[in-house]
Parts: C-alpha cells; sequence; structure tokens
C-alpha cells in the first residue's frame, strides 16, 4: 500500500535519528527546564556577541547541518531523493517539533514513491491533508479510489503502472487538480474517453496519455474538446497518432492548446491545418507502418555452415525462421 511505502520513505530519511530530531546531541536548546545556573546554557549569543559553549556532547545547528550536506557524510541523503526531503531533514535538525510524530503530515507537499511496488493507495494517505503534489510512476497499481486522495492535490502522475479503468478516480477526483499523467498505462477507446471531460477535472491544464491503447481520434476529441484550461495534451504512442491527419485535426479542434506531444503549436501550424477538424471524413481508420530490421542476434546463419562433401551420408538440416510483429 502506499502507506506502507510512504512508512517506508520516512523511516529511510530519519528524521527522529541523529543529526535530526530530539536527542541528546541538542537537548539543552529545546529544553524548557533548563536554565543558566545548571550549567546547560541555551545555544545563542551572549550579549557581547561570542557564542555561548556547548554542553558536553552536544553539537550545534551548523555542526548537525554540514553532517546533512556533506555529500561524503554516512548521513546525506542518497543523490535520488527530492529537493523536499533535503529540506524535511533539515528542518528536523532547525525545528524537529515540527516533524515530530503526527506534525510530519503536516509538512508534506509533495511525495514521490517510484518504482517501489505498491499496488493500493489506501486511505493513509488522508493523512496528508496538505499534499499537492503525488508522484507514483512505476508501480503495480491498476485501480485508484479518488476517495483516498488528499483534496489539496494539483499534481497526479501515475505513468508506467497497469491502470485500465478511470471509473473509481473519476468518482470523487481532487477538484484542483491541474496536471494528470496517465502515460504508459492500459487505458482504451472509447470506454474511457467518457471519464476525460470538465465534468471530471474542472482545472485540468496538463494531461498525459501516451503509450495507452486510445484508437478512436473523432471520439477522444470531443471530449477534450470540454477542457476548457487544456493547454498540454501528450497522445503519442497511441494507435491513433498513426492517422495520417492526427496532429492537424488535434491543433484544430483543441484551438487553446500549446503544446501536442512536446511540440510547440506555433501560429504558422494552426494557420496551416485551419478548418481541418469541419473535415472528420478525411480521418481514417486505418495506417501504414513500414518496419526496418536493422540486425537481429542470437539466430543462428545457415550460410556460415560448412558445406557437406560430396557423398556424405550426414544428415541435413535446414533452418528457417518466422518473425511475428504484434500490433
Amino acid at each position: 500500500t502506499i502507506s506502507a511505502a510512504f512508512r517506508e520513505h520516512l523511516r529511510r530519511l530519519g528524521l527522529q535519528d541523529f543529526p535530526c530530531g530530539l536527542g541528546s546531541w541538542n537537548k539543552s536548546r529545546f529544553d524548557a527546564r533548563t536554565s543558566p545556573r545548571g550549567g546547560r546554557l541555551a545555544l545563542g549569543a551572549d550579549p557581547a556577541g561570542q557564542e555561548e559553549a556547548l554542553p558536553l556532547g552536544e553539537e550545534s545547528p551548523e555542526a548537525l547541518m554540514e553532517l546533512l550536506s556533506d555529500q561524503h557524510s554516512p548521513w546525506a541523503l542518497p543523490p535520488d531523493c527530492s529537493p523536499q526531503d533535503q529540506h524535511l531533514r533539515e528542518m528536523a535538525v532547525l525545528t524537529p517539533e515540527l516533524v515530530h510524530g503526527s506534525n510530519v503530515f503536516q509538512v508534506f507537499r509533495s511525495l514521490r514513491i517510484i518504482g517501489k511496488g505498491v499496488e493500493e493507495v489506501d486511505e493513509g494517505l488522508l493523512q496528508l491533508q496538505q499534499l499537492e503534489e503525488l508522484i507514483l510512476s512505476t508501480n503495480q497499481i491498476s485501480r485508484m479510489t479518488s476517495a483516498n486522495l488528499p483534496r489539496m492535490l494539483k499534481v497526479l502522475e501515475l505513468c508506467g503502472n497497469a491502470v485500465a479503468d478511470l471509473q473509481d478516480l473519476c468518482a470523487q477526483p481532487p477538484p484542483e487538480l491541474q496536471h494528470l499523467g496517465l502515460g504508459y498505462n492500459r487505458l482504451c477507446s472509447p470506454l474511457q474517453d467518457k471519464y476525460l471531460t470538465v465534468d471530471f477535472w474542472p482545472n485540468l491544464v496538463s494531461l498525459d496519455l501516451g503509450f495507452n491503447n486510445f484508437t478512436d481520434l473523432l471520439g477522444l476529441v470531443s471530449q477534450l474538446s470540454s477542457l476548457q484550461k487544456l493547454r498540454i495534451l501528450v497522445l503519442q504512442g497511441n494507435p491513433l497518432a498513426l492517422i495520417p491527419t492526427y496532429r492537424g485535426f488535434l491543433v484544430d479542434s483543441l484551438p487553446k492548446l500549446s503544446v501536442l506531444d512536446d511540440i510547440h503549436i506555433g501560429p504558422d501550424e494552426r494557420h496551416q491545418f485551419h478548418s481541418l477538424a469541419r473535415q472528420p471524413e478525411l480521418i481514417r481508420s486505418e495506417a501504414r507502418v513500414v518496419v526496418s530490421i536493422g540486425e537481429i542476434k542470437g539466430v543462428p546463419d545457415p550460410s556460415t555452415h560448412q558445406q557437406l562433401e560430396v557423398g556424405s551420408e550426414a544428415p541435413v538440416i535446414a533452418y528457417s525462421y518466422c518473425v511475428t510483429y504484434e500490433f
């Protein structure tokens, strides 16, 4: 579940362990009962501008922060961690009470759980009430219940999963969502087209549907045209992208679109394809594909075998191969 993956993520960050969190290494800074008379001085500067001495066994915030930032430190985060992870660790040094216990749930604005085998987005995610970005790429999610998504969510990335049905996701979708990434999944036309409308995504600006199995260009465009705020669209990798008039029809059908398949739509292109949307008869449900074989490895080459001697009684072996392409 996403909850289990999140707990593992917190464990990896070590927000409660040295040099983060509360412990013997910084106790005097956060002990309200400590007084100078007791000989345990709070960190800071005296009136003369001199830094007061630290109690034995404690470290200054500067020294603790250096342990986090030095790439050779055993407490440094791995290179693949996000800037937010580093920020949380720094917060756990300077203001550990803000990330202690359940307080940490209110701090997260972005959560990236990539390639961790997550199969289910459970209700535990609702603890992250302030979450605005959720990246769950390359997991094993096939269905997602939108009731388990925080309502503040603006970015949802599900690229490289096994999503085949959007019905549960569209039951109570986050109303402020601006980007929805569904590339490299198992969505197909025409069953899923009806879930890609303004009724479900009123604030959607960016939509990635690349490398799925959408085949009905006319049907899909009729639904996407209701997304008045849509500016970025990815459809490459779907069978409908093989239609000769694919790009021109989309450019003319969605006049507010700025980027299609990672290519900016300029005024010249809009002028070139003007009025193409009024000629749906030009869209044919067929495409021509040219496949060029550069090299095949691991297959024995019959021509390399030595010719049998004349009169030899050795058995003759014939080789034949069949290459199949699935579309």
